[in-house]
């Protein structure tokens, strides 16, 4: 791969400079992967482009990859970022009452910094600093809020939105990551040119509500549903919604326009599918029966061959149909000189 072959020199090159800013390595390590070699990394890891640049901290990979420029000083300030403290310490319990509440806020207090809670904290917020603001206070400043010992508080977005409190093991990593993510990761979550890349790569279908910006009502509906009938098939699928007017693209492969928004479509990355009535959506097991049929190879099937026999009316025959269902449009978010990307319509707005 020539694109490899260009980065390898900079990559190392980078590596040096990081090493002599981070001897320790227990700090910061560089690896590379040759996939012809390893393959079974690559598929492990949903490696389908070359170079890839992935993040790891504690073992995990982290959902953002490098995409910055590939250059030694790009590469190096980036390690420089990922190494600064994602906590924000906090010197009075007023600050609190400041906080930004249109965003996702995790407060932790504890009486002192060098602890294994705090540690546990720490590692929880390197990981999920992208999705939530982490902030911490110690010691006299903390103690009005650790009448039970050490403290971790969820703050939701919204001014009048109740505060959430952790239960759970203080020094359980896995107890506190999974709660954290769970807070800090919305059950929907919005697709935007910026981040469409990053959510394809995740290798979960979508279930999109393609809605306009100020149509607050209909994502309301959308999140309650969800939550309601899809919150089991959280690992199989991605739930995500969309602004009609800057995705028009996607709405073409569907023969839509913003002006049927809002429309509800699956995207397996092969085909998409549209949810038949919007209006539908509260009718119980509705939308998980959709998703369902997805899973169990029922959507495609009929897209091809009409519907199932079991779904067809006596009397009435089946119907052949000879074309495909309309194309994955989010798939062509990967790069490919023969196909168009979502990301080429972003410049042409």
């Amino acid at each position: 791969c020539r694109f490899s072959q260009m980065l390898h020199p900079i990559f190392e090159e980078a590596s040096n400079v990081i090493k002599e800013e981070y001897p320790d390595k227990n700090q910061v390590v560089f690896a590379r992967v040759d996939c012809d070699q390893h393959s079974d990394i690559a598929q492990r890891y949903r490696i389908s482009k070359y170079p890839t640049l992935k993040l790891f901290r504690n073992g995990m990979m982290m959902k953002r990859e490098y995409r910055g420029q590939r250059s030694v000083t790009a590469i190096a300030d980036y390690i420089r970022q990922q190494k600064s403290n994602p906590i924000r310490e906090v010197q009075d319990l007023e600050e609190i009452s400041s906080l930004d509440r249109s965003r996702r806020n995790i407060i932790g207090y504890f009486e002192q910094k060098d602890s294994d809670n705090y540690r546990t904290f720490e590692r929880v917020a390197n990981i999920l600093h992208d999705d939530c603001v982490f902030l911490s206070a110690f010691g006299a400043i903390s103690k009005a809020e650790r009448f039970s010992g050490d403290n971790i508080i969820y703050k939701p977005p919204g001014e009048n939105a109740p505060d959430m409190v952790y239960l759970g093991s203080l020094t359980n990593f896995d107890l506190i990551y999974a709660w954290t993510q769970d807070k800090c990761v919305p059950l929907v979550r919005e697709i935007t040119f910026e981040n469409g890349e990053e959510l394809t790569e995740e290798g979960l279908p979508f279930l999109i509500l393609f809605h306009m910006k100020d149509d607050l009502e209909s994502l309301e509906k959308f999140q309650q549903e969800v939550a309601r009938q899809l919150i089991g098939e959280k690992g199989t699928i991605n739930f995500l919604h969309a602004d009609c007017d800057k995705f028009r693209h996607p709405l073409l492969h569907i023969q839509k326009t913003p002006a049927d928004c809002p429309v509800i479509a699956i995207d397996s990355f092969r085909h998409m599918y549209v949810f038949p009535d919007f209006s539908d959506l509260s009718v119980p097991g509705k939308l998980k029966q959709f998703v369902l049929d997805l899973h169990s190879g029922k959507l495609h099937r009929e897209f091809h061959h009409g519907p199932d026999p079991t779904d067809v009316a006596p009397g009435q025959p089946i119907q052949d149909l000879a074309s495909s269902p309309p194309e994955s449009s989010f798939q062509k978010l990967a790069p490919s000189e023969h196909r168009y990307t979502l990301l080429r319509e972003k410049d042409e707005l």
